[in-house]
């Protein structure tokens, strides 16, 4: 049966198509997802540094293929559900970089690694890796694992170098279970803003994980992997030498979190904005503002503001008004006709992609593919 790809399929090939789609409507500028995808992999292979990028942005098993076919090694799921569905699209190499518990979702993890070449999973606690070790035994399967760090977040990881010696030790003695190493990310620190006041956090924040490395390689285990930093953190952690693999994700799209955001020391050449929600004015009647198609449900809400992209005068901005409904505010004498179509900005872009089923694929004014978010939802 031929996959559903909404209400914008006819338009695909269109002249002038990217003004006649049905909305609230996800769009990708394919020109601008192909340069970051290819400014991301230039600079890993100039620092000699592995790319294995975070698929939870984006979802999507065409722009895994994308990223592997620049260079990326693999790529990172957030969770099971996501690394299930870009196995069956025959992704390998792919880092869950979520520790699982529970025996319903180990059971689930073992059966993955039994069928995906190169699967890699993580974990912070004792218990876990007994469970992870007894759930191989009935595949038949050895499971890769690294050891979670804790550099900051409070959310994931050991909290020590004595702990996560302690449990690099337990996995390398388990008979089911490799060690291969460490993650380390800092979810804290890629939106500081200040791109010093950034440098200084990640600086302090990697003692933990040199302290961890130094104390595997006195224990003769000697960390395979080195694995972290985000979009907002690539430069420095690449600089600081401690990771050899880097698990940045937003870089594809970017969004008005990480715009606000100073990426590069010299601010010299920035990832550029490749998706956006495009939205249509549906009602004109109040001075100095409309109402659009676009509301709470369309965009992420735990960030900014949407920025306005395109289509509306210069200096308009954009808020909610209800689930449905957004509203683009004007300035004075501004105005903006029924039926306009305004594409805005996401501002956090991971939970904004999570509304969607599908990707609206532009070159210029034209619609040229429609993608699914074939990991929408997966958990």
């Amino acid at each position: 049966m031929e996959e559903n790809l909404g209400p914008n399929v006819a338009f695909v090939g269109q002249p002038e198509s990217r003004q006649q789609l049905s909305t609230p409507a996800l769009i990708i500028d394919l020109d601008l997802l192909e340069e970051n995808i290819a400014r991301m992999a230039g600079f890993c292979e100039a620092e000699s540094i592995a790319l294995r990028p975070h698929a939870k942005s984006h979802k999507c098993v065409e722009i895994c293929r994308q990223q592997i076919a620049a260079g990326a090694v693999g790529i990172c799921c957030a969770t099971l559900g996501e690394a299930e569905v870009m196995a069956a699209g025959d992704i390998a190499n792919i880092l869950i970089t979520s520790p699982i518990a529970g025996n319903t979702k180990i059971g689930r993890l073992a059966a993955l690694n039994a069928n995906t070449s190169g699967l890699i999973a993580v974990t912070d606690h004792a218990s876990s890796v007994a469970d992870l070790n007894e759930a191989a035994v009935s595949t038949n399967a050895r499971l890769k694992l690294l050891v979670d760090l804790d550099i900051g977040q409070r959310r994931t990881g050991t909290v020590s170098v004595e702990a996560a010696l302690a449990l690099a030790q337990q996995i390398d003695g388990a008979p089911n279970l490799e060690f291969a190493g460490v993650q380390a990310y800092g979810g804290h620190l890629q939106h500081i803003s200040e791109y010093a006041a950034r440098t200084k956090a990640v600086e302090e924040a990697s003692n933990c994980l040199r302290d961890v490395i130094d104390a595997l390689n006195a224990a003769g285990l000697e960390p395979t992997i080195v694995t972290g930093a985000g979009t907002g953190t690539y430069e420095i952690d690449a600089e600081l030498g401690l990771y050899n693999e880097l698990q940045a994700g937003s870089y594809v799209f970017m969004d008005v979190e990480y715009a606000d955001a100073a990426l590069w020391s010299d601010n010299g050449p920035l990832f550029e904005a490749a998706l956006f929600v495009q939205t249509t004015v549906i009602s004109a009647n109040r001075a100095s503002q409309v109402t659009t198609d676009a509301g709470l449900k369309a965009f992420a809400t735990d960030g900014p503001l949407p920025i306005v992209a395109q289509g509306a005068p210069a200096n308009s901005g954009y808020k909610f008004t209800g689930d449905e409904f957004g509203c683009v505010t004007l300035a004075e004498g501004a105005d903006l006709a029924l039926g306009a179509v305004v594409e805005c900005m996401a501002p956090h872009c991971d939970p904004t992609v999570n509304l969607y089923d599908y990707y609206h694929c532009m070159r210029g004014d034209v619609l040229v593919e429609i993608w699914p978010i074939d990991a929408r939802g997966k958990y």
